[in-house]
């Protein structure tokens, strides 16, 4: 039973949610975060309307969209699909337990480091050099170096939590044989 189901015997405020559900087919705190993103998104909308540059901004977030949904979205499915089936062809050593998948060990680093790049694209690429040399009297250098160091950290790091996940599944076949 969840907080909002009533316990018999229960003297406080009743609030029943199998009502509310079958009305609006969901639990009720979904339908208050939904209107709390509805209100901060009519927020913002007023504040950027009220800015002289929205029509920039607009164009910026109409372009971002179309960018994803009709370059990234595919190149990255593509490369999702490519991983699936490589993955495929690899050993597997018979087993009645089953052997985890590197699938998601290789999506979330490849994931982190995408959206890092995404977001140091202009500096890793030293795009508006001498403005950002002379906004904070530093060079743009180390951008590309520090992402590929930060990338290399994300694989290793799911690299090792993967093996950490095959010992333990390894350990689980051995103690249940």
């Amino acid at each position: 039973m969840g907080p909002f189901h009533r316990v018999p015997g229960d003297l406080t405020m009743p609030i029943t949610v199998d009502p509310i559900r079958r009305f609006y087919g969901a639990h009720p705190l979904h339908a208050m975060v939904l209107l709390g993103c509805f209100a901060l998104t009519g927020y913002v909308a007023l504040q950027v309307v009220t800015d002289a540059s929205w029509p920039k901004m607009a164009a910026w977030f109409v372009g971002a969209v179309i960018a994803h949904d009709l370059v990234l979205f595919p190149l990255y499915t593509l490369a999702d699909r490519t991983a699936q089936r490589t993955l495929r062809f690899l050993p597997r050593r018979p087993s009645t337990h089953p052997h985890p998948s590197a699938l998601n060990y290789l999506r979330v680093p490849a994931l982190a480091a995408g959206l890092v790049l995404l977001l140091f694209f202009p500096g890793i690429t030293k795009q508006g050099h001498d403005t950002y040399l002379a906004a904070t009297g530093q060079d743009q250098h180390p951008y590309l170096a520090r992402w590929l160091l930060l990338t290399a950290v994300f694989f290793t790091l799911s690299t090792l939590l993967y093996t950490l996940r095959l010992v333990h599944a390894a350990r689980g076949r051995a103690t249940a044989d």
